[in-house]
């Protein structure tokens, strides 16, 4: 597709002796001329990146292009980088958008003659990309019927789908990991039309950082996974993961805590990646409800929460130690939560009571003072490692479980 979109933007530059370049329908580079005039810092950074910022493509919806049946401006924005307008044409194929084929305001206003060349181009370039679509769904459907089958409890199933991955020269060979977003603790609930798109976009961006081969998608109602077949080093995962998470973040329009992304250990390769899936699914499960560990969770870095996360809900909430329990009742009672936040704080730093008003901010005698409350309410003696360990773990388990 490239070469052949890639032809057709040569010969009309060639033509018409002004600069062209065609998108897709989210305004990704796929082609374009060198420059015969004044070029800006979004057509640099979108040939560097084949992308533009969210702020430009959210401008360039807002001059009307999805709903553009012809020729239209994109005015020019600056602060973005976009100091040159554009002159857009959409790309159709039976009323359906494909891309967008763009000319540079900065070569001279366009002449019903050069309009003509221009339609033309665009109509070839919709047969390009109408094939290269329908084939990338007959691609893409194989693919998530493979990666389905991957991830698999069946081991049978596991081992020919890795093998048909390979076979089919769907993916390269390496060592796998995987990375699972999902959105707040649904407990499997099915994501809405908007977020189930916001995942599959997501998914798609985080995609597009890799070379090619080295990564397969799936998107399940309640959650999204990538599986990569590493090539680099540990920060390129965490760029991937990185860009999934903001990109669902746009296209949903939800907080940026409100999704998260766990992400599993390494494999050796594809028949261990259903190891991997699980692990990045519980980070992902476990970051949801205990939010100070941030939207991008590696399974590695749980710690506790990881073990805690293994042993049924149910079971975990009966091995509360009840003085945790009352604790957070009195809080909740009394619309404060000194008590517990207080009692975390001196646990973390191992009893250390100046770190503790440090982190609090509030004097030592504060602390000590709301250590005997917490003592006598809790019914423990902090001065035991027994009871201060149950206590850490409680506080700990009722987080996990969604107590506070």
């Amino acid at each position: 597709m490239d070469s052949e979109l890639q032809q057709i933007v040569d010969s009309l530059g060639r033509r018409l002796r002004r600069s062209v370049a065609i998108d897709d329908r989210n305004i990704r580079l796929l082609a374009y001329t060198s420059h015969r005039a004044d070029v800006d810092d979004a057509r640099t950074e979108s040939v560097m990146r084949r992308a533009v910022p969210q702020a430009l493509v959210r401008h360039v919806h807002s001059a009307g292009a999805h709903e553009a049946q012809g020729f239209f401006t994109v005015p020019s924005l600056p602060e973005h980088g976009l100091s040159v307008e554009r002159i857009g044409l959409p790309i159709r194929h039976d009323h359906a958008l494909l891309g967008f084929l763009w000319l540079l305001a900065s070569d001279g206003p366009v002449t019903a003659q050069e309009a003509e060349a221009v339609e033309q181009a665009a109509r070839a370039a919709a047969q390009v990309l109408h094939r290269e679509q329908f084939l990338g769904e007959l691609s893409r459907g194989r693919e998530r019927e493979l990666v389905r089958d991957l991830l698999s409890q069946e081991p049978r199933l596991r081992g020919e789908a890795s093998d048909r991955l390979i076979d089919e020269e769907l993916v390269v060979i390496g060592p796998v990991v995987v990375l699972v977003v999902s959105v707040g603790h649904q407990d499997g609930e099915p994501l809405s039309e908007r977020d189930r798109l916001a995942v599959t976009v997501g998914l798609l961006r985080g995609r597009q950082r890799l070379p090619p081969r080295t990564a397969i998608q799936l998107t399940r109602p309640d959650h999204g996974i990538l599986v990569m077949i590493r090539t680099g080093a540990r920060r390129e995962v965490d760029a991937v993961a990185e860009t999934i998470h903001r990109e669902v973040c746009v296209e949903s329009g939800r907080a940026a805590g409100e999704w998260q992304v766990g992400i599993g250990g390494e494999r050796s390769g594809l028949l261990d990646a259903r190891a991997s899936f699980s692990e990045a699914k519980r980070a992902a499960e476990v970051a949801g409800v205990v939010r100070i560990l941030g939207p991008i969770v590696r399974y590695s870095g749980l710690g506790v929460y990881g073990l805690l996360a293994e042993l049924p809900q149910d079971r975990l909430s009966r091995s509360i130690h009840p003085g945790v329990l009352r604790l957070i009742e009195h809080d909740a009672a009394s619309a404060d939560d000194s008590l517990v936040s207080t009692l975390e704080a001196f646990l973390d730093n191992a009893g250390n009571v100046k770190q503790t008003a440090a982190q609090l901010c509030i004097h030592r005698a504060s602390v000590y003072y709301r250590l005997e409350r917490i003592a006598k309410l809790a019914d423990v003696d902090l001065s035991k490692g027994d009871d201060r360990l149950a206590l850490h773990i409680g506080l700990k388990v009722s987080q996990l479980i969604g107590l506070r």
